[in-house]
């Protein structure tokens, strides 16, 4: 440790001093930051997180102070810890799912536990029969099965219908014989499975008796099972299951990704899933779902909440960014000599970063609402056998979940970036968020494959649109009520759509561009007979433009609710326009090509872009403050509330850091490394 601390102790940063800025920051606005933080979070959702806070501090397990210096197996250890714990706690104290969630949330890293209590709960609730529940919910809600979701494969990702392990039924056994026949049919990237879980839901090519043809077997696609993994008592995998880590990852260093083989494994019967589609004991007949999405219905319920998650995970990134732009000084305004540097965000070079992700975040926020009421609306259906509004929530949830997670991704970077050479330090907050978050355009589903299932079905809807024997059943609002709409109106006929106008007229703005661009790809797909591999980007358009229509929608029908508060009211405008003129200018070649959109107002999307950044700018800091994200999962010396920036960099670095706890020997002659410690030969022992 360095000498003369005292003098360090003595030394403050330059004035003016950051946190009297952010407080200034925070006066000059007029937003109302608790009443706009219980309309965005919910009053007992901060209350949760307020008592959470306190029980997490008073723990050791749960501080982070030195975790960015533990090595990969003791950043697992340290998850596991923090697991067990959480477990500990929510007995003790009788814990809601919604108040373990939230710890999980607080800690910020990914637990190796919490896959047990989301996909692999979820998927036993949607998939498995009443008896199957009945046995095993009681025993997953106890902890006694923790368990994992093993889709993925080495070989196959996305294309679920690709992946290779096998399930074999034998009536005669009245068992599933689960084989990996290939290196690249290990299951692969499942998460708590390598090292935590004793039980997963395993996804198989169902291969049941072909009837008449004895000794061949017919392929029924991908089906779960309920698998027992790790024995209860020894936690060794069972006989037959090679399962294990698969090691150090671009994040997420607490989570123990799986590989896993199996070698004719068995399993009974009673281990496939069979609340939609059955396996008859006897003779291995297969009785087939209503929906086949249902099958996947635990990523459909995933992915209608990425919204939600996305602007959770977006607004940490911005709660860092802005603050720390708004106290940050850089250069001297020559025409105010002897004032202070300007402050970073009053740049609109930052500001063009910065202020349209604030407005997106705010938009995730009112369409995931909109997302949560569908899911509720199908699942309600589903469960009374309406499978109606299945497809299309599969769809959308698709769409949206590529878009959400593209924004919230390419924004943490944007905001790591704006934050200069300090949001390159871990000391940023910024770099584990980054890392660990870009796992979320790839995994539950690769974010350009599933915006073409979305494409997909809206071409599908596109072609009842245009047929005039189907007679639409939709409901107002949805997609084919939408595409039928333009079609009838042939595209409102020349009216021209005001882009610059009343707020309502962008909804409509970007509904018409998107079913104008979806005709024209059915067009081109149907009638022109393009092959599909020609149309794959054109889709992919197509899918962004519906979920930023879908989007436009939301956050417009938001400004409408009597549950937004005054003090926001003002400014809420505002950012839907900013978030909406700057998809507009993402999709600039589809709007120039409508002919109802005014190309004079196109042009001038620019300008007003700037006008709407200069009225949200004095907003910034306290529109980050309102989504309430305590300092204790920022995590960052940029982001603290408190504007202490430079103080907490400096303690963190000199007082923090263990390296340096340790005088190194710096000498190459000497095989010493550091001063009285390990030479080089023991400590090459341990590469």
């Amino acid at each position: 440790m360095p000498q003369d601390d005292e003098f360090v102790n003595d030394l403050k940063p330059s004035e003016p001093q950051c946190s009297n800025t952010l407080a200034a920051e925070r006066n000059g606005s007029n937003i109302k930051t608790t009443e706009v933080a219980e309309h965005l979070r919910g009053r007992n959702e901060l209350r949760r997180q307020q008592w959470l806070l306190h029980t997490l501090a008073s723990h050791q397990v749960f501080d982070k102070s030195n975790q960015a210096n533990l090595s990969r197996p003791d950043r697992y250890r340290l998850g596991l810890a923090r697991g067990k714990q959480l477990i500990r706690l929510a007995k003790a104290n009788n814990w809601s799912d919604a108040d373990f969630d939230m710890a999980i949330w607080l800690i910020g890293d990914m637990n190796p536990l919490v896959l047990s209590k989301s996909m692999f709960r979820q998927t036993i609730r949607e998939q498995a029969n009443d008896d199957q529940q009945r046995r095993w919910l009681p025993r997953i809600e106890n902890w006694d099965f923790i368990g994992a979701y093993a889709q993925s494969e080495m070989g196959h990702g996305s294309n679920v219908r690709g992946i290779e392990l096998e399930a074999r039924y034998e009536p005669e056994s009245k068992e599933f014989v689960l084989h990996s026949p290939t290196l690249t049919s290990s299951k692969w990237w499942n998460g708590g499975l390598g090292k935590t879980a004793n039980w997963s839901i395993v996804m198989a090519q169902l291969l049941l008796p072909s009837e008449g043809k004895a000794g061949e077997y017919e392929n029924y696609g991908p089906h779960p099972f309920m698998v027992q993994v790790r024995d209860m008592k020894t936690f060794k995998p069972l006989p037959g299951i090679m399962v294990g880590d698969i090691g150090p990852k671009y994040g997420y260093a607490t989570m123990d990704n799986a590989y896993m083989l199996f070698n004719n494994h068995r399993v009974p019967h009673d281990a496939f899933l069979s609340r939609y589609s059955q396996v008859d004991l006897s003779t291995g007949r297969y009785k087939r779902p209503q929906n086949a999405n249902l099958i996947y219905g635990s990523l459909t319920q995933m992915r209608t909440r990425y919204a939600m998650e996305s602007r959770m995970t977006l607004a940490r990134g911005l709660t860092v960014a802005i603050r720390y732009t708004s106290v940050r000084r850089q250069f001297n305004d020559s025409k105010k000599p002897g004032a202070p540097e300007n402050a970073v965000l009053d740049y609109s070079t930052v500001q063009i970063r910065l202020l349209p992700l604030l407005a997106a975040c705010y938009a995730l926020h009112y369409t995931g609402l909109e997302m949560g009421k569908l899911y509720t609306n199908a699942r309600a259906k589903a469960d009374k056998g309406d499978f109606s509004a299945m497809n299309e929530l599969h769809a959308v949830s698709s769409g949206l979940k590529s878009r959400g997670t593209e924004i919230a991704a390419n924004g943490i970077e944007t905001c790591r970036r704006a934050c200069g050479g300090h949001g390159y330090g871990a000391y940023s907050g910024m770099v584990q968020l980054n890392a660990d978050y870009l796992s979320k355009p790839t995994v539950e589903g690769d974010n350009w494959m599933i915006t073409q299932q979305n494409a997909r079905y809206i071409l599908k809807m596109a072609g009842k649109a245009q047929d005039p024997k189907q007679q639409s059943r939709s409901p107002y609002g949805s997609l084919e009520a939408q595409l039928r709409q333009f079609h009838q109106t042939k595209g409102g006929s020349t009216a021209t759509i005001r882009l610059l106008g009343d707020t309502n007229t962008l909804s409509t703005a970007f509904e018409h561009v998107m079913a104008g661009l979806a005709f024209k790809v059915h067009k081109a797909q149907v009638i022109e007979k393009r092959p599909e591999t020609d149309l794959l980007i054109q889709r992919h358009e197509l899918s962004i433009m519906q979920s930023s229509a879908m989007m436009v929608r939301a956050f417009t029908n938001a400004l409408e609710s009597p549950d937004i508060p005054s003090s926001l009211r003002p400014i809420l405008p505002d950012l839907l326009r900013l978030f909406a003129y700057t998809a507009i200018q993402q999709h600039m070649f589809e709007f120039q090509s409508a002919p109802f959109i005014d190309r004079i107002e196109l042009a001038q999307l620019p300008d007003k872009i700037l006008v709407l950044m200069r009225r949200i700018r004095p907003h910034a800091v306290c529109l980050v403050d309102a989504f309430g994200i305590p300092d204790y999962l920022l995590e960052s010396s940029l982001g603290r509330s408190d504007g202490k920036v430079y103080e907490d960099m400096f303690h963190r670095a000199h007082r923090l850091n263990p390296l340096n706890e340790v005088i190194f020997n710096s000498d190459w002659r000497s095989n010493k490394l550091d001063v009285g410690g390990k030479d080089y030969p023991k400590f090459l022992s341990k590469l």
